[in-house]
């Protein structure tokens, strides 16, 4: 064979080999390296930007595709210790005509953390509002999306400020109180004076933690890969005092409740998205080595009761994380729900 064309394959060879090599290295040596550039391809590949926003000395990080038009804009919430890229995998199957905004939760990722920063429910509702009023979100009533912790703030908040609002999705919220809870406050009173607080199954330090919470947190089991779930950790571990402060902050007597004491508040048409295997609660009191036999999805009918113009989907094999096992499914609830709403509100300005 000609030396050029041997050469040429060499060349060739090494320069495929050079992103293989640092994909494996990564991989290997740097998981969670790995795992903010596979966020920042999928924003990309979904068209959605990331920017910043300040209200006085207060940053808010968020992610948005499209621009306010005909249709409410979206604003969406995610839960406890995750940020605003857990929506992509909803986003993915949301139409392009949408404007939809995800931002982050005060004290998550991008969003400024100060020691100072009321973490409560109340307190959380109010920096949410400060950000809708940053970016005029308000200037037409928009639709309201919130999942677990988000989905707590997000009932409170359209109970607090109804004329910012014209629909609401809660996906599986907190903030209710069930019939065993009297249990369970007791239980909490006990962790909140112990060291215990170090061993919450909702913020994992290991590998085989994190592993167990996605167990706990899904029905379907995610085959995850042992680097991955090492790079999952290694991206929480630096944020985990906060996560430790904030979980003892949202089921403190001062928030534990505060959806299911504003529900009768909450006046749009309202839609509930819940996994009929939820199991958090079950998870929540593990923490104690005390298993309270609550089933979550009870939610549902509860908030149904109380919201006069409410609806609820429950999706079967499905636990409390709706937006990763059900992704697909949630998207078409939450558009046909806005379909229907919005055809609901032209044929009364026909009328």
């Amino acid at each position: 064979m000609d030396l050029d064309v041997v050469n040429m394959f060499v060349i060739a060879g090494g320069t495929l080999a050079i992103p293989i090599l640092a994909f494996v290295a990564s991989f290997l040596l740097w998981p969670s390296a790995l795992i903010r550039i596979y966020y920042w391809y999928w924003r990309r590949a979904l068209g959605m930007q990331v920017r910043y926003v300040r209200h006085e000395d207060y940053q808010f990080c968020y992610s948005f595709r499209g621009r306010p038009g005909n249709k409410p804009s979206i604003l969406m919430l995610h839960g406890f210790s995750a940020h605003k890229d857990m929506w992509l995998s909803v986003v993915k199957f949301l139409p392009k005509n949408l404007h939809l905004v995800c931002v982050d939760m005060p004290g998550h990722e991008g969003t400024t953390r100060s020691s100072l920063d009321d973490l409560s429910i109340d307190g959380q509702v109010k920096r949410i509002h400060q950000f809708v009023e940053c970016l005029k979100l308000n200037k037409k009533p928009f639709h309201l999306i919130g999942t677990s912790m988000g989905g707590h703030v997000a009932g409170v908040y359209a109970a607090h400020y109804p004329s910012d609002v014209c629909s609401l999705s809660l996906v599986c919220p907190a903030g209710l109180q069930y019939s065993t809870d009297n249990q369970f406050v007791q239980r909490l009173k006990e962790l909140q004076e112990s060291a215990a607080v170090e061993k919450i199954p909702l913020i994992p330090s290991t590998p085989e933690e994190m592993s167990e919470m996605l167990q706990l947190c899904s029905y379907v089991r995610f085959r995850v890969p042992q680097q991955i779930l090492q790079g999952l950790v290694d991206v929480r571990i630096p944020h985990n005092n906060f996560y430790r402060k904030l979980f003892l902050e949202i089921v403190s007597e001062k928030s534990r409740y505060s959806l299911h004491q504003n529900m009768d508040k909450i006046k749009v048409p309202t839609q509930i998205i819940w996994g009929k295997q939820d199991q958090v609660y079950l998870l929540q009191t593990r923490i104690f080595s005390h298993v309270i036999t609550v089933l979550d999805v009870s939610g549902a009918d509860m908030l149904a009761k109380s919201i006069a113009n409410c609806q609820v989907e429950l999706l079967e094999n499905c636990g409390h994380s709706v937006v990763m096992e059900r992704p697909r499914k949630t998207a078409k609830l939450i558009v046909d729900f806005l379909a229907s709403v919005h055809s609901t509100d032209n044929d009364k300005k026909l009328d």
